[in-house]
């Protein structure tokens, strides 16, 4: 994978919108997962002029958690799309991510269960399947990653998958418990050449310490350095909020997603991952935050776009009284592991405006320009609703462009674009897959072309 260094502004952004279809619509499999649970991973990829979906099918006779199956989709150069591939034996909990490589091979990562059906939960073998763009419906050759000992991997995998498009190597990460990560790395030739465990952060400043499980990972491969973003994903660690969530819910359980942490090495064969660095917290106010993404520039800059909200509304009256509750789409820099930039791309709440910014994710053209296209909701200046999806452009020095509207017939508020983190080549094209407010469990895809 070959990424420019970030350029200037060549233009006024304008995108068309070329295409919008349904690609297969879904029943709840109500097992805690969903089409888009993946959400660090992509489940389209670009192969040339071809586009691929990956979904999930429901088996309404089995029991969760692993009661759906893959499916593996391709785009008619005639417009929509068919079903090219099913597991025909296999039963999974969670959506299955896609990588491709530029000489048309496609991989699938999928994460069978080795229960019997009904089972509730078990142990599970993380395969990735390699199928051939030009011929899917051939099926999928099962490959077989090398990992460091013998970890018992379960259906809760929380998978991050990577591809070097240009390189043609692999990256997968799949999560132990609340542990570690395990990866395993592919070679040009074929070959797991590389595996490892990265431990995760201690959070030794909790009322009782204990380590700081990452999830829903967002994993970059380029010319061999490896990147990582996660995000925090424990049992609320404070004992006062977490009684009084439990008064409200009536749960014995809630989950913490507010502390954000990056790691990377420079070689993934011979150099192990730096410490975790935490780019963002929003701890003192049990807050929310949602890791998005992250782009590796050529010249060793390294981009993250992150979405956060300041505080947990419902223990504002009793623990945060005057604070104010706002939204932000933040993006920073990074080089060397250092932050050098950081960036407010977005923002609402009260004190500032009734928009509510959402899910983001950049996209880079062959030229070197940098985008992110992200969901917008809440309310204008007059109190009428919004639902739309805005594009602007990430400029040099810490700046971005004003966001533009994308003409959308259905805007998206959660989506997988083709990344160049899945192996997808650098395009003026944006492809998008989804859902939106106004279509629930319908997956739509939009072809949108940045002029």
């Amino acid at each position: 994978m070959i990424l420019v260094a970030l350029g200037g502004a060549a233009g006024a952004l304008s995108p068309v919108v070329e295409v919008e279809e349904e690609v297969y619509s879904y029943q709840a499999a109500d097992n805690g997962a969903g089409p888009l649970w993946c959400k660090g991973s992509t489940c389209m990829v670009r192969v040339g002029e071809q586009v691929f979906a990956s979904g999930l099918e429901t088996m309404p006779e089995l029991r969760p958690l692993n009661n759906v199956r893959w499916l593996l989709f391709r785009r008619r150069e005639e417009g929509g799309w068919e079903l090219v591939g099913r597991d025909e034996r296999g039963r999974t909990r969670e959506p299955c991510p896609l990588a491709a490589y530029a000489d048309g091979r496609l991989f699938l990562s999928v994460n069978p269960t080795l229960t019997p059906p009904n089972t509730y939960n078990g142990p599970a073998l993380p395969l990735v399947l390699e199928f051939s763009a030009a011929d899917p419906k051939a099926g999928g050759r099962g490959l077989v990653p090398a990992w460091e000992g013998r970890p018992p991997f379960t259906e809760h995998s929380y998978r991050g998958l990577a591809a070097d498009g240009a390189r043609g190597e692999l990256l997968l990460f799949n999560i132990l418990g609340h542990q570690a990560y395990h990866w395993s790395w592919r070679d040009k030739s074929g070959r797991w050449a590389a595996k490892g465990r990265l431990e995760f952060p201690m959070g030794r400043e909790y009322e009782k310490p204990e380590p700081i499980r990452l999830c829903y990972p967002v994993v970059g491969l380029a010319n061999r350095a490896a990147y990582v973003l996660g995000i925090s994903d424990i049992i609320e660690p404070v004992a006062a909020w977490r009684a009084y969530k439990r008064e409200l819910t009536r749960q014995e359980w809630d989950y913490d997603f507010r502390r954000l942490f990056f790691t990377w090495t420079p070689d993934i064969v011979t150099k192990p991952f730096a410490p975790w660095q935490e780019i963002a917290s929003r701890e003192q106010t049990a807050g929310h935050i949602d890791n998005l993404d992250l782009w590796a520039a050529s010249d060793g800059a390294v981009h993250l776009l992150w979405q956060e909200s300041s505080l947990d509304a419902r223990l504002r009256e009793k623990f945060f009284p005057g604070q104010r509750l706002t939204y932000a789409l933040e993006h920073c820099v990074l080089r060397q592991g250092r932050v050098v930039e950081r960036d407010t791309l977005a923002q609402g709440g009260e004190g500032i405006s009734g928009e509510v910014p959402g899910v983001g994710r950049f996209h880079a053209t062959p030229e070197g320009r940098l985008f992110v296209f992200y969901y917008c909701g809440g309310t204008d200046q007059a109190g009428r609703g919004i639902s739309e999806n805005r594009l602007l452009e990430v400029l040099p020095g810490g700046k971005h462009s004003p966001p533009v509207r994308v003409p959308l017939a259905h805007p998206f508020s959660s989506f997988f674009t083709a990344t160049w983190r899945a192996g997808c080549a650098a395009s003026p094209i944006l492809d998008v897959l989804g859902e939106g407010p106004e279509r629930p469990r319908t997956m739509r895809y939009a072809r949108i072309r940045l002029r």
